[in-house]
């Protein structure tokens, strides 16, 4: 079963609509000051009139600069900080005894060694996140070219993740597996 990567078809989507607007927007700049393009007459003034907008007029536009600077600052921000949040995770035997923590982290580091030992896995990254009443397991698995990726993911989910779900007291846990194939820049979540 193959799901798809919506915020990457999503980034990819908006910025090639981006670039294309750009260039498109470059393009037709060039050629109309090169003379190449009659559309607009070079020695016209860009607006009618020579008197300054109203002063409202210029404080939109501020603030419409202003939101959209933010807006993709918080974008940029996003692609660099791409993993999941996670937070410790409060294991409760006995209140007479005290309260076990747990990172998410440390959780998942025995499942990424058993992991990285199986055929055909170069390396494995995994990261335990959302509630700990509802946690999602995120893996990021390289596998050498030419592995077979279904009977791989079947061995990770029955094997790896079933043990790490046991040893974390859980009935299930979901799991999305990302494969990558060493050597090559597209990766395939299955």
């Amino acid at each position: 079963m193959t799901s798809l990567n919506r915020p990457a078809r999503l980034n990819r989507t908006l910025l090639a609509l981006i670039g294309l607007v750009l260039l498109a927007a470059g393009a037709f700049t060039l050629a109309t000051s090169l003379g190449w393009l009659r559309v607009l007459d070079r020695a016209a003034p860009l607006v009618p009139g020579d008197q300054r907008p109203p002063t409202w007029v210029l404080y939109v536009v501020v603030a419409a600069a202003v939101v959209l600077g933010l807006l993709f600052l918080r974008w940029l921000a996003a692609q660099a900080l791409r993993r999941p949040k996670s937070g410790t995770w409060h294991v409760e035997e006995d209140r007479a005894q005290g309260v076990t923590k747990l990172s998410p982290d440390a959780a998942v580091a025995p499942f990424e060694s058993e992991v990285s030992d199986y055929p055909g896995i170069r390396s494995v990254t995994a990261t335990l996140s959302g509630p700990q009443s509802r946690p999602t397991l995120l893996v990021t698995a390289t596998a050498e070219p030419g592995t077979d990726l279904p009977a791989l993911r079947e061995r990770i989910v029955t094997d790896g993740v079933a043990r790490l779900a046991q040893a974390l007291d859980l009935r299930e846990l979901p799991t999305v597996i990302e494969f990558r194939i060493a050597g090559e820049a597209a990766a395939r979540v299955i």
